[in-house]
């Protein structure tokens, strides 16, 4: 338990150290957001504001978890699948910021590394790891069903729901990190359950380097973490859920991550068929934005609810002792 605390703590030093580094940096070297013009018109000021603070908080949980984790098999996929995602995000600012390229990295190439992610890890986990099979565990039913070659796109669609949630979210000022630390946190316990103390490390590391990032991305935002960030955080969420055989309590734990995302495909679907939005904006946090709420008060009521979502979460697992030896057995 001294580690998992021991860890949160220094990744949010680092990332706090090198916040005040970093942002002047990027500052200097232009990197700022744009802003969408059809977005909420309290948006506008925040234009220029640096981004890819992804950098520093990444950063934070490596080296936390490269200091106090056992180097084993599991540490090394999560960080694998971590810096993966980093890599994509940081290509995509790079080339959306600096480039100018306005669509960034193109899906197709995005998809492809997510596919390369997703089978790197399949391989290593089934040679590494001894008890890892492609087997599914089902919430509320504690049935397992073996998933065979099956396996290998169903966690390739864990990755990109996940990485893709996180980025939708990451709108407002604090929102992600905020929401990614509850996250986390849940998973940490989940994982200490579950007998995989190493990745608990690394859960607490990104929890800590989360709420060091807050300090400069809580509102106003002095900076933003960009897909960088927001890409690498899904995939740390992606990487703690296949790795301690809980991937489909990601939905339940990540809820406000599923609603962000269930929001932009229903309004792209809704207008494509009818003509008509669903909602004033999506994601659906700038739903609420454009319905007179505060950009504070819809972050507050988003991290209550990823809040409410990741006990509901742990009492699924926790509640049935039978449920977290099934886990432990897969």
């Amino acid at each position: 338990m001294t580690n998992i605390l021991i860890a949160g703590a220094i990744a949010a030093g680092v990332v706090i150290l090198l916040a005040p580094i970093c942002i002047p940096i990027l500052h200097k070297l232009k990197f700022g957001q744009s802003i969408r013009e059809e977005g909420p018109k309290s948006h506008q000021k925040k234009s220029g504001t640096p981004t890819m603070g992804g950098i520093f908080l990444i950063a934070g949980i490596v080296v936390a978890t490269l200091i106090q984790a056992e180097w084993n098999a599991e540490i090394f996929l999560a960080l694998f699948i971590l810096l993966g995602h980093f890599i994509l995000g940081f290509i995509d600012d790079y080339l959306k910021v600096v480039r100018k390229h306005n669509q960034g990295l193109l899906a197709r190439y995005k998809l492809a590394g997510q596919i390369l992610i997703a089978l790197v890890t399949t391989v290593v986990a089934s040679e590494l790891l001894i008890d890892f099979r492609p087997t599914i565990w089902i919430p509320v039913v504690d049935a397992k069903i073996d998933a065979g070659v099956l396996y290998l796109p169903f966690m390739f669609l864990v990755m990109v729901g996940a990485s893709n949630a996180v980025n939708l979210t990451d709108g407002l000022d604090g929102l992600a990190s905020g929401c990614v630390a509850i996250a986390a946190s849940c998973y940490a316990v989940i994982c200490i359950l579950t007998g995989h103390d190493e990745l608990a490390i690394f859960c607490a590391a990104t929890v800590g380097a989360c709420i060091g990032f807050l300090k400069f991305n809580f509102h106003p935002a002095k900076v933003f973490m960009g897909d960088t960030g927001s890409l690498a955080l899904g995939g740390a969420f992606a990487a703690v859920g296949i790795l301690t055989r809980t991937e489909l309590l990601l939905a339940v734990i990540g809820f406000v991550f599923v609603c962000e995302a269930l929001s932009v495909i229903l309004q792209v679907i809704s207008f494509q068929t009818t003509g008509k939005r669903i909602f004033r904006m999506s994601p659906i946090h700038h739903h609420f934005e454009l319905g007179g709420w505060s950009e504070v008060k819809v972050v507050f009521v988003f991290w209550t609810v990823g809040l409410i979502a990741g006990i509901i979460g742990l009492t699924m697992l926790s509640e049935n002792s039978g449920a977290v030896q099934l886990v432990q057995g897969l």
